[in-house]
């Protein structure tokens, strides 16, 4: 093994969710796949905050042109998160989970999807729940399920998708994945969105396309009724919504694992159900994509420990039998203001704050 490929290893598990080893090796096959040598070392002194390319160069004692033209390459490759803004350009290193994992989109097939569905369950998916601050945390799919309490705008789908100027639509990562191993549920895929430059991220890498607010809302309605759980990512400014399943979705899997997955994904509301008005139809269990409903004495139960507050079982009741209740004040979550403090709090959960920066 290449030793700056276990460097880079341990770089990307000091970031973000992390990137832990395996016995088998998954996580550096996935790496060799991704990065050449060059790529890695390049990687290795970069920073996840946005730098612009003549400063990196001054920094490292480098070419400015050549080492433009190098992180371009390797953002067009989605290694390296990238903004454009007044002709100007910056870069930043992207952690693997949100990041360089859902910008293979174009390449998730193969061998490569293999390797990355296997690390899942090996090793990644154990390591997003190791940590009190979840990446991405589910809220209601619509605000008309709790409309007789004020929904905060970073848990109302429409208004998050009205705060945004640009919003991109694209396939979600983790289905894609599945289809190309012929493992993937009949849900819809182009149903994840991300907004601003986050969106034109995707457009510009040509994994995604810009789409107006009319479509948003319609991609919201579309994976409503195919029974998909909303998971922005964790932090109040939102710059990414993915539409999930639990059968395909690398965080909805690791979470259904879990004893008390309504704890770990910090939702505000939870479902309740009366008895004598459930019809026992079963249609609430099988909208459930966390496992959270069970029929027990002739009426659907909700275990609040699995419970995540989505509300798909409220929207399909044909007795009305559901409702989504909101947690009380002193058990409401307020998410960080941004991924970035979202991502600082999650580093020093892991005992990796002091080693984000090169």
């Amino acid at each position: 093994m290449s030793d700056v490929y276990a460097k880079l290893r341990e770089r990307l598990d000091d970031m973000a969710v992390g990137f832990p080893a395996t016995k088998q090796g998954l996580e550096i096959r996935i790496l060799k796949k991704l990065f050449s040598e060059e790529d890695a070392a390049l990687f290795l002194k970069l920073s996840p905050l946005l730098e612009k390319p003549e400063d990196v160069a001054e920094r490292l004692g480098r070419d400015p042109g050549e080492l433009s033209e190098h992180m371009e390459k390797m953002a067009k490759q989605g290694l390296l998160f990238r903004v454009r803004k007044g002709g100007k350009v910056r870069y930043s290193a992207a952690p693997y989970v949100v990041g360089i994992f859902e910008y293979q989109l174009n390449d998730m097939k193969g061998e490569f999807a293999r390797d990355n569905d296997d690390y899942f369950e090996e090793a990644l998916g154990n390591e997003i729940q190791n940590f009190k601050t979840p990446v991405l945390r589910s809220i209601p799919v619509s605000r008309d399920l709790v409309a007789e309490w004020p929904v905060a705008p970073y848990e109302d789908a429409n208004k998050i998708i009205e705060s945004h100027k640009r919003i991109a639509v694209m396939p979600c990562i983790c289905r894609t994945m599945k289809g190309s191993l012929d493992e993937a549920c009949d849900k819809p895929l182009e149903v994840c969105m991300a907004f601003g430059s986050h969106a034109d991220y995707y457009v510009e890498n040509k994994m995604g396309r810009y789409i107006e607010l009319e479509e948003a809302k319609e991609v919201l309605k579309k994976g409503e009724a195919a029974g998909l759980v909303l998971q922005p990512f964790n932090s109040q400014k939102i710059g990414g919504m993915c539409s999930c399943c639990g059968c395909c979705c690398g965080v909805l899997r690791s979470l259904k694992k879990q004893p008390k997955p309504a704890e770990a994904v910090k939702s505000n509301y939870y479902a309740v159900v009366d008895a004598e008005e459930c019809s026992v139809c079963e249609t609430c269990m099988d909208r459930c994509q966390i496992e959270a409903i069970q029929m027990q004495d002739m009426a659907a139960e909700v275990n609040m420990d699995r419970c995540i507050g989505c509300g798909l079982c409220v929207t399909t009741c044909p007795t009305e039998a559901i409702r989504l209740v909101k947690k009380p004040e002193s058990e409401q979550y307020l998410p960080p203001k941004s991924g970035a403090e979202t991502y600082m709090r999650i580093a020093e959960e892991r005992g990796r704050l002091e080693k984000l920066l090169p």
